[in-house]
């Protein structure tokens, strides 16, 4: 089967492939069209269908539309019920459900050749479940597992447990709207001066510089069932701390605030997946997805503390990870055995003479040196800042070493560098890539963790080597590597410094989408101050 996912209900519009059950390509909307998050401007603010991400797709595995077998639509019309109904503040609900509803008509205006006919309409917490279930290597296609989905909401709910045999789902326990964990997390997002549905990973940093001294209080407003179930209740966040505005500073009060949340959120899941390994009568393994599986503290916490033997989570857990499961989904219910997932560089990428035509066009002076690891690696061991764009870039929000930008991970003040150069705020933290084979004698944690989806305590005797990359609570959230460039790249830095480990963080500039493509790598290096762009085989150096 040649199957089209296709997400375009909620944030981050993607389009995703399978072909005879592999993964062939996936893409988020926001790549081609510059917008972060797929978001439209105002006035008429609505999220981007995923037109040109799904056009690509067909390109590159040379299929046109009429090829198509299926295409899978991350959300079912049918299960939709009016926000007002569900309790729900979504002004934005009625457009969603009226695209759901025009989608055959749409996809087919967008695919010329498509027949309407071979629309499907998938679950939009089935789809989330199965890019986990469906993917993880360790479910090797089968699906045998636990899943959990936490979101914001989807059609009428907001989390779904199940258990996956062969393949396919037994719904276990599915929370109904209003009651959400990601909506909770997501007013407070707002609450605290960032921009809802797409900031959460800040309060996150922020928690770890408070106290969670509101703890008592949020837990009689958020708590479990017993049954698998939730309650959150509203919650006055004004009571606790004061709503700020982006121009406000942060007060302690802000930050205990976030820590309460994030404490409460970690012993909510906890307890949600406790009750899911009884359920599921001691499955080993547990999958998640979901815009709350983005939480790596929570991950972390689950993993160390909960009952599973296994977590593996979608590394595009998002909304854009649902074009991918309902792919997924509509394969294997149409009788195919899926491919687990074979890693996040599903992009779009670049041949060596592209790049160098594109150089040539831009008019800017490049080399080819006889190694782009061994220049790079000498930059960054001068403490030079390195944009590496290499291979097929990332699907999901994570750069992990295909747009990404490095440093040097053993001054401390490359923190507040790139920040800088990126727009950030200062209480952010930036993330260590580490060579596999080292890994384990500087950060404890789940290992390997090649998508930098758990957090992980730093040995205290590497603290002082590495302090670029450790958060305030002595943490960091890892990326190990294994093989590929970036591997060669690890240890041509090691071999200078001593330091299997780099600053890794996303290629890209505050509000702005990660860099997709050669033209895009270049407006950032011309915009920001970077010391080398090291990009395919060629090297751009600052005048």
């Amino acid at each position: 089967m040649r199957v089209l996912g296709i997400n375009a209900v909620f944030h981050d519009p993607a389009a995703a492939l399978l072909v005879d059950g592999r993964v062939v390509a996936a893409a988020e909307e926001e790549r081609f069209s510059r917008r972060k998050h797929g978001k439209r401007p105002v006035p008429f603010a609505a999220w981007e269908l995923p037109e040109q991400a799904a056009i690509w797709c067909l390109e590159y595995a040379g299929l046109s539309p009429a090829d198509l077998d299926a295409v899978a639509y991350s959300y079912d019309p049918q299960l939709a019920r009016p926000a007002e109904e569900l309790g729900v503040d979504d002004p934005w609900d009625w457009l969603r459900q009226e695209y759901a509803r025009r989608a055959p008509a749409f996809l087919a205006a967008a695919l010329p050749g498509l027949d309407p006919g071979v629309v499907r309409f998938v679950p939009h917490h089935i789809a989330h479940a199965a890019s986990a279930a469906l993917a993880a290597p360790v479910t090797e296609g089968h699906g045998n597992c636990a899943s959990l989905v936490l979101d914001g909401r989807g059609e009428a709910t907001s989390h779904l447990a199940s258990h996956w045999r062969d393949g396919h789902p037994q719904p276990l326990y599915a929370q109904r709207l209003p009651h959400s964990v990601g909506l909770m997390y997501e007013e407070l997002t707002e609450h605290l001066g960032f921009v809802r549905s797409s900031d959460e990973y800040k309060v996150m940093a922020l928690a770890a510089y408070g106290t969670p001294r509101f703890l008592p209080e949020l837990s009689e407003l958020v708590r479990t069932t017993g049954d698998g179930g939730f309650i959150t209740e509203r919650i006055d966040w004004a009571a606790f701390a004061k709503r700020r505005s982006a121009a406000d500073p942060i007060t302690e009060d802000h930050a205990d605030l976030a820590a309460s949340v994030q404490a409460r959120l970690e012993q909510v899941l906890l307890e949600l997946t406790r009750w899911l390994y009884d359920a599921t009568g001691g499955e080993r393994y547990l999958t998640m997805a979901g815009g709350v599986a983005l939480n790596c503290v929570a991950n972390a916490r689950i993993a160390a503390d909960g009952p599973f033997e296994r977590v593996w989570i979608q590394p595009a857990a998002g909304d854009a990870g649902t074009a991918l499961g309902a792919a997924l989904y509509v394969a294997r219910t149409g009788g195919e055995r899926v491919e687990p997932m074979p890693g996040v560089d599903l992009g779009r990428g670049f041949s060596d003479q592209e790049i160098e035509q594109a150089l040539r066009r831009a008019r800017v002076r490049y080399t080819r040196p006889a190694s782009i690891t061994e220049e790079a690696a000498e930059c960054l061991a001068a403490d030079g800042i390195v944009a590496w764009f290499s291979g097929r870039s990332e699907y999901g929000p994570r750069a992990l070493g295909h747009r990404s930008l490095l440093a040097h991970p053993g001054y401390a003040w490359n923190l507040e560098r790139l920040n800088e150069v990126k727009g950030r705020e200062q209480f952010r933290p930036v993330a260590p890539m580490v060579l596999a084979d080292r890994a384990a004698e500087i950060f404890q944690g789940v290992l390997p963790s090649p998508y930098m989806l758990f957090v992980h305590t730093v040995a205290p005797a590497w603290r002082e080597r590495i302090p670029a990359v450790v958060h305030v609570d002595g943490t960091a959230r890892v990326q190990t590597v294994a093989d590929g460039p970036v591997a060669d790249l690890l240890r041509a830095f090691h071999a200078r410094t001593g330091l299997p480990v780099l600053v890794n963080t996303s290629l890209n500039t505050a509000g702005r989408p990660m860099v997709d493509t050669v033209r895009d790598a270049l407006e950032l290096f011309g915009s920001a101050p970077v010391d080398l762009l090291a990009i395919g085989p060629f090297a751009v150096r600052r005048a």
